[in-house]
C-alpha cells in the first residue's frame, strides 16, 4: 500500500511526477494551478533524483522545453490554466506533429479572455477538437478527485510513450485546489540512459554514435504526398487508440431510464444528483467519460438504446454536448446543462434541468 496523505489536487500532480521518474518540469505561474510548481520547488527533487524544475519565463517557452526534452527521450511535462495553455498551443501541435510523447496538465479556469480564477470545463474543444493547426489530438484523461490526479500522471506518461503522442490532464480550479485523502504511488526511478535507449531508441534524439543511427525530430515536411502518408499513419494511431484506450465509468446504470453525462467535477455534483432524482422517483444513471480522448462514444450509443434521454452537465456553455449527441445519433433526446464564469451547478438545479429539458420535454 502506498503513502497516505490528505493533499491538494495540485500538490499531488507534483507529488505524482517525482514519484514515477519524471525527468523534467517546465512551467510558467497562473491560478488555479500555481501549486504544482511551487510544490515541486519546495521539494527539490533536483537534490534527491535529478529531476529538473524550472520556470520558464513564459509558457511559450516551458512548452518548447518541454518539446526539446521530449525529443531526447525523456519524461518531461508542464501544467497552466486556461489561458496559459492557450499559449502553448503552437507548441502543442509541434510536438503532436514531430510524434513525441509529453505530459501536460490544465487546470482549468473560467473563460472566455482571463476571465476568471474560479473553475470551468469550458476548455473541452480547446482539448479534444485540437486547440492548434492541423489534424491532431491529444489523448485527455479527466479526473473527477484528488486520487485520480495522482494516478493519472504515471498512466498519462505511459500512454504517451505507448502512442508517441501528448497526454493531458484535463482537470479544473476544484480538484485542483480542493483537498482529499490520497494514496500516492509508489517511487520509481527515472528511466537510465541505457534504457531510454532500449524504449526510445528507435526516434529519440540520442546522439550518433558507432552503433546509433542519427535522429532528427521535426513536424515540417515540404512535399505534400510525403506530408499525407505522416497524416495517415497519426490518424492510424488515433483509431488504434479509439479501439483500445477509451476508459470510462457507469454509475447506477443498470435500470436508469435517464442518463446524465459528465465529467470530472460535474460528475461528481452529478452522483448526489441521482440519490435526489432517484428519490423523487425518476430512474437516472451516470456515464462519466474518463478518457475524453478517444470518447466513450460506443458506450453512450449502446445506453441510447435502451433509455428515453440524456442530459450533459458541464461547467461550460455546452461543448461535450456534441460528442454525445454524435454518439446518440438522434435515437433519444441529448439537452445541456450548465454554468458559466466559474459557477459550479448544484445538485438541485441538475435534476431540476432534467425534470424540465428532457423528462418535460419529450
Amino acid at each position: 500500500m502506498g503513502e497516505l496523505k490528505l493533499m491538494k489536487g495540485n500538490e499531488v500532480i507534483a507529488h505524482a511526477a517525482m514519484r514515477c521518474g519524471c525527468d523534467g518540469y517546465f512551467g510558467y505561474p497562473i491560478t488555479p494551478q500555481s501549486e504544482v510548481m511551487e510544490t515541486l520547488m519546495l521539494k527539490k527533487p533536483w537534490e534527491t533524483t535529478g529531476m529538473v524544475v524550472l520556470q520558464a519565463e513564459s509558457e511559450v517557452a516551458s512548452i518548447n522545453m518541454v518539446y526539446a526534452g521530449a525529443s531526447c527521450g525523456k519524461k518531461v511535462m508542464t501544467s497552466s490554466s486556461s489561458p496559459g495553455v492557450s499559449l502553448m498551443q503552437e507548441g502543442i501541435t509541434y510536438i503532436a506533429g514531430a510524434e513525441l510523447p509529453c505530459l501536460l496538465v490544465n487546470v482549468v479556469r473560467g473563460g472566455p479572455g482571463l476571465g476568471t480564477i474560479q473553475p470551468a470545463q469550458s476548455d473541452y474543444y480547446q482539448t479534444c477538437k485540437g486547440g492548434g493547426h492541423g489534424d491532431y489530438n491529444l489523448i485527455v484523461l479527466a479526473p473527477a478527485s484528488v486520487q485520480e490526479m495522482n494516478d493519472f500522471v504515471d498512466l498519462g506518461f505511459e500512454l504517451a510513450f505507448k502512442y508517441r503522442n501528448p497526454a493531458m490532464i484535463l482537470s479544473d480550479g476544484a480538484i485542483g485546489q480542493m483537498m482529499e485523502k490520497v494514496e500516492l504511488s509508489d517511487f520509481k526511478p527515472r528511466w537510465t540512459d541505457e534504457e531510454i535507449q532500449k524504449i526510445s531508441g528507435s526516434w529519440a534524439t540520442t546522439g550518433k554514435t558507432a552503433d546509433r543511427e542519427q535522429h532528427i525530430i521535426t513536424s515540417l515536411e515540404l512535399d505534400s504526398e510525403s506530408m499525407e502518408k505522416i497524416n495517415h499513419r497519426i490518424q492510424a494511431k488515433y483509431r488504434k487508440m479509439e479501439e483500445e484506450e477509451v476508459r470510462y465509468e457507469e454509475i447506477q446504470c443498470e435500470d436508469a431510464e435517464y442518463i446524465f453525462v459528465a465529467y470530472g467535477s460535474s460528475s461528481r455534483i452529478c452522483q448526489k444528483s441521482i440519490e435526489i432524482a432517484r428519490a423523487k422517483g425518476i430512474k437516472v444513471g451516470l456515464l462519466r467519460p474518463i478518457t475524453l480522448f478517444p470518447y466513450p462514444t460506443k458506450a453512450i450509443a449502446k445506453l441510447a438504446e435502451r433509455v428515453k434521454g440524456m442530459l450533459s452537465v458541464e461547467m461550460s456553455a455546452g461543448q461535450m454536448v456534441d460528442d454525445v449527441r454524435l454518439a446518440v445519433n438522434g435515437k433519444i433526446p441529448v439537452e445541456h446543462f450548465g454554468r458559466l464564469g466559474g459557477i459550479i451547478p448544484t445538485p438541485d438545479e441538475i435534476v431540476e434541468a432534467l425534470e424540465q429539458k428532457i423528462i418535460g420535454g419529450k
